[in-house]
């Protein structure tokens, strides 16, 4: 069963400043540029925290995660960071426009304590691989802090949207927090407080089974600092924002593979020979190829240097997955590249976007781009529920979740 518990939030009190200087996207979106912004918008910004600057004078006694606690003991006592006066869950709220489409869309999600479970009691389900390294970098930020400022990103099926409906009642008040990312999404936030509506929530989501839609990588953290301090009460939950997979405010946006080839031509001909390989005019027409109905035909967009654009069509064998064809049958039967090679992002790079994956190959950037359909939830689903795992980038659920509107303290 999913166990989940309101909690007694940290948040950042009105001293700290406007919250848009404060919140960050998750730490693993956060590019070195990005780190430089946030760093430059507020003393208090969170990414002084959660992702801190390294310096060359490092040592094991002064170092990000060192700084990083003494920052947090700072702000604590000086009432930057104040904690909430009583136990809610949060109603979280995002409104966004959909990248390609223009869609303008409305996410729902429930911010609370989730239980940390192993995988093997088959409640919490994982649909991709984690890495060592990071993982011992958030086990050790989380060793020296003991709060959690992100939320793992949870997917639960509720097609009768019962959570959604007491979420939708607390958001007829005021929100608590309300803020516009850099991408233009709107995030605002309500305290769910109310003992009948917690109740409720708690109930509903019993029967649960949950799959780690993002935060992959902290949840295991999670799982390791529980195993570390088995006498913590608190270790035994982690923050998470709930969203309902049946809700048509939830979307998944495709990544693309860009692809450091220079054998561009032989590819081509290796490709037309075991499948079936065609020009198409341009994305629109890549579009329409994609938008009829083709459930046993895979169909890739493979568009090449100097920039042309092509069709690549193959049977679609039981369950096959077109991101899993792509890594298995072109990337390595036909190219050589290797698990390990797209492990470590080596000869291969990821990118949002067509028109921005186009762009690459006919700017010269790269010689060779495959084109992808966003992966259906149905499919990571059956994929998690399965026991199976995906290649890396194979889902990119948008918006992301904020860190900072809400953490969690370990104190217990």
């Amino acid at each position: 069963m999913a166990d989940l518990s309101p909690f007694r939030a940290w948040r950042y009190s009105a001293a700290a400043g406007p919250l848009q200087d404060l919140v960050t996207q998750p730490y693993d979106k956060i590019t070195p540029a990005m780190r430089e912004r946030y760093l430059s918008l507020s003393p208090y910004n969170l990414v002084r925290l959660i992702l801190d600057k390294p310096l060359d004078a490092d040592n094991e006694a002064d170092n990000p995660y060192t700084r990083a606690a003494r920052r947090l003991d700072e702000w604590t006592s000086a009432g930057i960071l104040e904690q909430e006066p009583a136990a809610a869950f949060y109603a979280y709220f995002q409104e966004f426009q959909e990248p390609d489409s223009g869609e303008r869309l409305l996410r729902k999600g429930l911010i609370g304590l989730g239980a940390v479970e192993d995988h093997s009691a088959g409640v919490v389900h994982r649909h991709e691989l984690t890495l060592a390294g990071p993982k011992q970098d958030r086990l050790e930020l989380l060793r020296r802090l003991r709060m959690h400022f992100g939320q793992i990103f949870m997917l639960y099926s509720d097609p009768a949207c019962e959570v959604e409906a007491v979420l939708d009642e607390a958001a007829g008040d005021d929100p608590i927090a309300s803020v516009a990312d850099e991408y233009g999404a709107l995030h605002r936030v309500w305290r769910v407080c109310e003992p009948v509506h917690i109740a409720s929530i708690r109930h509903t989501m019993l029967d649960k089974q949950l799959i780690i839609a993002d935060g992959h990588h902290r949840y295991e953290t999670a799982l390791a600092f529980r195993d570390e301090c088995p006498r913590l009460a608190d270790a035994r939950y982690v923050m998470m924002t709930f969203v309902n997979m049946d809700s048509p405010g939830l979307r998944i946006l495709a990544t693309h593979r860009l692809v450091d080839h220079m054998d561009v031509e032989g590819l081509l001909a290796a490709a037309r020979a075991k499948f079936r390989l065609e020009r198409v005019a341009g994305l629109e027409a890549l579009r329409a190829a994609w938008s009829g109905p083709h459930p046993d035909e895979i169909r890739l967009g493979v568009a090449a240097a100097p920039g042309e654009l092509y069709l690549l069509s193959a049977a679609r064998e039981s369950g096959r997955l077109d991101v899993s064809f792509l890594h298995e049958s072109i990337l390595r039967e036909l190219m050589g590249i290797g698990e390990d090679q797209v492990r470590k992002e080596q000869r291969i790079r990821y990118i949002r976007g067509l028109e921005a994956a186009l762009a690459e190959v006919r700017g010269g950037r790269t010689r060779l781009a495959f084109l992808l359909e966003p992966a259906a939830i149905a499919d990571v689903s059956r994929v998690a529920f399965s026991g199976g795992v995906m290649p890396q980038k194979s889902t990119d659920f948008y918006p992301k979740l904020l860190s900072g509107l809400t953490a969690y303290r370990l104190e217990r």
